[in-house]
């Protein structure tokens, strides 16, 4: 009876300490027969891209100010829920000297527009809630995508997305631009070459106070969306840069999650100030916090915070074996002599890896690691502008990788799993900040590929 006794006490304690025993399970469906990935996905060149973009609101309306610049693209059809903004978007591509495009309006005429004869990329700049749907109708229509972030909002539109992207053999790629920040693809190309070492961990956020900016929100969207769901519910921009330099579903992939958030009081305070209304049902918390373990034993800290009064940040931040790169709130690299090479090491002999180099050493890492996607286009990227440039560059890479044929630079995979936060945050909260699987989305391909590599 005693040993009886001692082995059930021991299955108890086995239980309580094998985290596979706690880890919420999520379901990844088998491919129907004859589909495969879509990695290094290459389709035939389209030297004179004809694109139409759908959702004409603040994101919109910047990509048709910008996608004009490119040589050999053209916008060929706008499409919103209000004809007020199609006119104005084509006013804007007449003072660009661009032709004017096809106007549709009204809240079913993206599905007009996804079957139009004369459209190779449709550019999706909903509201979150369109993005999949109108992504999956693309591509069964025979368009490449572009949609804007978060791709997909819940675990049944990213299978969806990612299932319609490898049966119809189409690019889907989500419109990601802080990885084309000139920061991130500098840092990236220095993890690279080995100047950090191997990255073991690294952090992203979106940290951005909206209480300003909630009225710019058509129908007030996006405080809806706060309202009714808990979790890091946008959380691209921070996931982006992290992913690439950890090189997730290029040699690594995501295993598991646990998220944690504060209650929710900055956003019910503001509708009560604004509207008189007392908020008792408001989901998401002021602050949310999510660690993310990688297959390999690296990890990941997400963090989400629209409503607290603090200076903008998406952290970004990667520490290495050897090196150190930070974004937010300083700029700047920490690594040691024997890293930076001897011409830097000869004339800085201060060099050590428990302080930011020099802003001079800082300039000269940062013109010796310069990404090659940019140097072409920095300067016209400046000069067109979005985000300081980095919208430009998104586009142009796009379009640049369609008109040669070649692999766009981020997939539908980099799509779910950065997205896949939305989701899978909210079933770890509503558990107790229970740890959640995330699924391969690759289905086993994420161990083809080795690193992250952007076309020339």
């Amino acid at each position: 009876m005693k040993s009886l006794k001692i082995l059930l006490l021991a299955f108890l304690l086995f239980k309580v300490c094998d985290t596979s025993a706690q880890l919420i399970k999520t379901k990844t469906p088998k491919r129907d027969k004859g589909q495969t990935d879509v990695l290094r996905l290459a389709t035939p060149a389209i030297p004179h891209v004809r694109v139409a973009v759908i959702g004409l609101g603040m994101r919109g309306t910047g990509a048709v100010e910008r996608i004009p610049h490119i040589p050999g693209v053209e916008i060929v059809a706008l499409c919103d829920m209000l004809e007020e903004r199609t006119k104005a978007a084509n006013d804007t591509l007449a003072k660009l000297g661009a032709p004017k495009a096809q106007e549709f309006f009204g809240e079913d005429a993206w599905k007009k527009v996804t079957k139009l004869d004369n459209v190779d990329l449709v550019y999706i700049v909903t509201d979150w809630k369109h993005h999949a749907n109108i992504a999956v109708q693309a591509m069964k229509d025979g368009k490449h995508v572009a949609v804007e972030v978060p791709g997909a909002l819940t675990m049944k539109e990213i299978w969806e997305v990612i299932d319609t992207a490898e049966k119809t053999r189409k690019h889907c790629m989500m419109l990601e631009n802080c990885v084309y920040d000139f920061f991130e693809l500098t840092t990236l190309n220095m993890a690279q070459q080995g100047l950090f070492g191997e990255i073991l961990h690294a952090e992203g956020s979106y940290i951005h106070g909206l209480q300003p900016y909630w009225q710019n929100y058509w129908n007030n969207w996006r405080m809806d969306y706060n309202r009714k769901h808990r979790g890091d519910i946008y959380p691209t921009h921070g996931m982006g840069p992290a992913c690439l330099a950890l090189n997730i579903h290029r040699g690594d992939k995501m295993n598991f999650l646990v998220s944690m958030d504060t209650k929710a009081v900055g956003n019910p305070a503001f509708i009560k100030e604004k509207t008189g209304e007392v908020v008792t049902d408001f989901r998401n918390g002021d602050h949310t916090m999510t660690m993310i373990r990688t297959e390999m034993g690296k990890t990941i800290q997400i963090q989400h915070d629209v409503t607290s009064p603090r200076p903008y940040s998406r952290m970004y931040q990667l520490s290495g074996t050897k090196g150190f790169a930070n974004k937010y709130p300083v700029e700047g690299y920490a690594i040691d002599a024997k890293e930076a090479g001897a011409e830097i090491s000869k004339n800085y002999q201060n060099l050590n890896a428990e302080e930011f180099v020099s802003e001079d050493v800082k300039k000269i890492l940062m013109e010796k690691y310069k990404n090659p996607i940019v140097k072409d286009i920095e300067e016209m990227a400046k000069k067109v502008g979005g985000h300081g440039g980095m919208d430009f560059i998104m586009d142009y890479r796009m379009f640049y990788c369609l008109q040669k044929g070649l692999p766009l630079d981020m997939d539908v995979y980099d799509l779910a799993e950065w997205s896949c936060l939305s989701p899978l945050t909210e079933i770890s909260l509503d558990n107790n900040s229970a740890p959640v699987e995330i699924p391969d989305f690759t289905r086993g391909s994420w161990k083809k590929l080795s690193t992250v590599e952007f076309s020339k």
